[in-house]
Formats: C-alpha cells, sequence, structure tokens
C-alpha cells in the first residue's frame, strides 16, 4: 500500500542544516515489523508514524522508530511530526492552540512560540551524579582525561542519556571520541555574550560504530532541567548543536512561569513523496 510522507528539517531555519526527520502521514494498518522495516530503510535517527489517538485528550498518536527499534520518546520527531500533521490538515482540540501528541511515554504538549514548535520537557526517568567508575569509562570513550569532566549526571527523559560537562564550548567541539555503549550527551559553554549560550554533542552506538546526532530534543531537554535545575543556566537561552558535522542547529531553551521547560526551535519541510509500505 502507498503512504505519503515527508522529510522535515527541525532545529534550523536553514534547510539541510538542521536534524532530519521523516514522518509518514498514515500509519494505519501498518505492523510494527512493516514501520521497523520502513525506518531501517530510511537510515534516519528517526521516522515517525501518524495514528489516531487511543487516549482522550490527545489529538493525534505517534510510534518513533530508530534504525533499529521503537523509542517511547524523542525532541525533534516530536516537532517534525507535529509540523507534519498540521500540514495535512490537522486541527488542535484545544482553545488555546496548543497540541497534544500521544506516544510511548504519554502525552506531550506543543505550542508555537517566536522560536518556531516548541513542547514540554517530559520528566526525567533517571537523574542524579553517576559514580567514579562511570566517570572513568566516559572519559575513556570521549577520549578525555578524567579531570577534564566537570561534572556527568544521568539526564534520561526517555532514550538513556548520560551527560557530561566539559570546560567549555571549545572543549566540546574538540572531541574525537572512540566506541561508546550508551548515549552519552556533552555539554560546555560558550564565552560570556556570544548568542548561544552552549555547544552540545550527542553520541550514541550503533551497528558497532560511534554515530553523532546532528541536533538532539530530548537530549537538550534533559539538559536543560539539570543545567537550570542547578544553577549552570536560566531561561531562555540557545544551545548550538551539529557545528563538528556542518550543521546551524539551534535548541531554544524557554521556562514558563510555572517553572516548566519548554523545547523548541525552527521546521523546515525539505522531502515529501511517497512509499510502498
Amino acid at each position: 500500500m502507498w503512504r505519503s510522507f515527508c522529510q522535515v528539517d527541525v532545529f534550523t531555519d536553514e534547510p539541510y542544516r538542521g536534524n532530519p526527520v521523516a514522518v509518514v502521514s498514515d500509519g494505519s494498518g501498518l505492523s510494527t515489523e512493516q514501520m521497523q522495516r520502513f525506518a531501517h530503510w530510511t537510515n534516519l535517527s528517526e521516522t515517525t508514524f501518524l495514528l489516531p489517538p487511543s487516549t482522550d485528550g490527545a489529538d493525534y498518536r505517534v510510534r518513533i522508530f530508530t534504525p533499529t527499534m521503537e523509542l517511547p520518546f524523542a525532541g525533534h520527531p516530536t516537532l517534525g511530526s507535529c509540523h507534519a500533521w498540521l500540514l495535512s490538515g490537522g486541527l488542535p482540540a484545544s482553545p488555546d492552540g496548543v497540541i497534544v501528541q500521544e506516544c510511548g511515554a504519554g502525552l506531550v504538549h506543543i505550542r508555537r512560540t517566536d522560536a518556531g514548535f516548541a513542547f514540554a520537557a517530559p520528566p526525567l526517568i533517571r537523574s542524579g551524579p553517576v559514580d567514579a567508575d562511570l566517570v572513568a569509562k566516559l572519559a575513556g570513550a570521549l577520549r578525555v582525561d578524567p579531570h577534564d569532566i566537570q561534572d556527568a549526571q544521568w539526564a534520561d527523559n526517555g532514550p538513556g542519556w548520560v551527560a557530561v560537562m566539559l570546560a567549555d564550548a571549545d572543549a566540546v567541539l574538540a572531541l574525537r571520541p572512540g566506541p561508546v555503549d550508551l548515549d552519552i550527551g556533552v555539554v560546555g559553554p560558550h564565552p560570556a555574550g556570544s548568542p548561544e549560550a552552549f555547544e552540545v554533542r550527542a553520541f550514541f552506538p550503533k551497528d558497532g560504530a560511534t554515530v553523532e546526532d546532528p541536533v538532539t530534543g530530548s537530549l537538550n531537554a534533559s539538559l536543560a532541567q539539570w543545567l537550570i535545575g542547578t544553577g549552570r543556566a536560566t531561561a531562555p537561552y540557545v544551545a548550538r548543536q551539529g557545528t563538528a558535522l556542518g550543521r546551524a542547529g539551534r535548541v531554544h531553551i524557554m521556562q514558563g512561569e510555572d517553572g516548566r521547560i519548554w523545547v523548541g526551535g525552527g521546521t523546515v519541510t525539505c522531502v515529501a513523496g511517497e512509499a510502498r509500505l
């Protein structure tokens, strides 16, 4: 059966400079195997499938796949899927225009901001400092001295992130990691007065190799909770990511009066077509 899909570039205002996600506009009737096979074929970090909601209060449901597995939540697929849903004629039920996405992690709220669409950061499912053995392991994977790691914390909101802080943005950009066997997010501050507050990079294992994700919403969401919670950052701020890959990713971190953190950025549709699934 032929299904329409589009490829959305997320966390950038420049086509082909962000992080792409493939969104199948109608996943109804597709098996998990069919979805996984298509996600493996796209070979993008994530591919999503839009479905009717199964929970009261949701506008639509989304299933999120990497080339090898299904995820309960991911950041740039959330914004890209919302963008595609609206393009296909979706209308939010809420009178205030807030869009409610249903996914494996529950309900995620999305709203329009001056920086583009933004999602409410989901709660961390694992937080707190890592032990000395893991710090040594992280240093080995990143090929830095353990003393170069300013701090390390679990910052997991679903994908499994462990966060590492280095002294500055230059140290983050200089990284040439070796093999990794867990998802590692690295952050370092830019000099005061820079338009971006932090440089971020994200590394994860895939098929025995270390892969860098261009721009990562879930990681920036969990980093924001850590950085703001420890007084290292105040919202609003902008994180830069993808620089080492030639991308122009910009992640906007905002905080509501209720303390909720919102993660947003630009979305650009680059490709639309049909696939036989």
